[in-house]
């Protein structure tokens, strides 16, 4: 068991407990968890590939999507801004995808407001960056994330 206090969650971590998929963070407790609301459509957009590719039954597919709103309920979600916006089209120390850009800046600027953090992340380049950034992440040595 690993607590933390306050934790940034990246949509690769709610992918995988949603999917109850290999490398899932189990075990993981905190006293606080945020995200941006982006990882709303992350996590509703990988349910929908997941019909379109006939992955899942429907059954199944209702059963993963009362799962992703119970782990969506754990989450307060931050609101995309414009200063975000601005924030996320900034520089950062390394390469960075746009949608991780804006889960960093996320973090970042909650950082800035709430204190220390810790980012968790199951995507190797999304945490070499966050450390890059100064941020704290866990696990150690993530691995990547498969559809993020």
């Amino acid at each position: 068991m690993v607590e933390f206090g306050q934790v940034y969650v990246d949509a690769s971590v709610i992918v995988a407990a949603t999917l109850d998929q290999p490398g899932a963070l189990r075990g993981v407790r905190w006293a606080l968890a945020v995200s941006s609301e982006l990882i709303v459509v992350e996590l509703l957009r990988t349910l929908d590939r997941l019909r379109l590719a006939a992955r899942a039954p429907d059954a199944e597919l209702a059963q993963l999507r009362e799962e992703a709103e119970k782990n969506l309920a754990k989450l307060d979600l931050v609101p995309i801004n414009r200063a975000l916006l601005r924030r996320a089209g900034g520089a950062f120390p390394m390469p960075v995808k746009t949608l991780d850009a804006i889960h960093l800046a996320t973090a970042l600027l909650w950082e800035e407001h709430a204190g220390d953090i810790v980012f968790l992340t199951l995507d190797r380049q999304l945490a070499n960056t966050a450390r890059a950034c100064g941020l704290t992440v866990y696990p150690g040595s993530p691995r990547h994330a498969a559809g993020h």
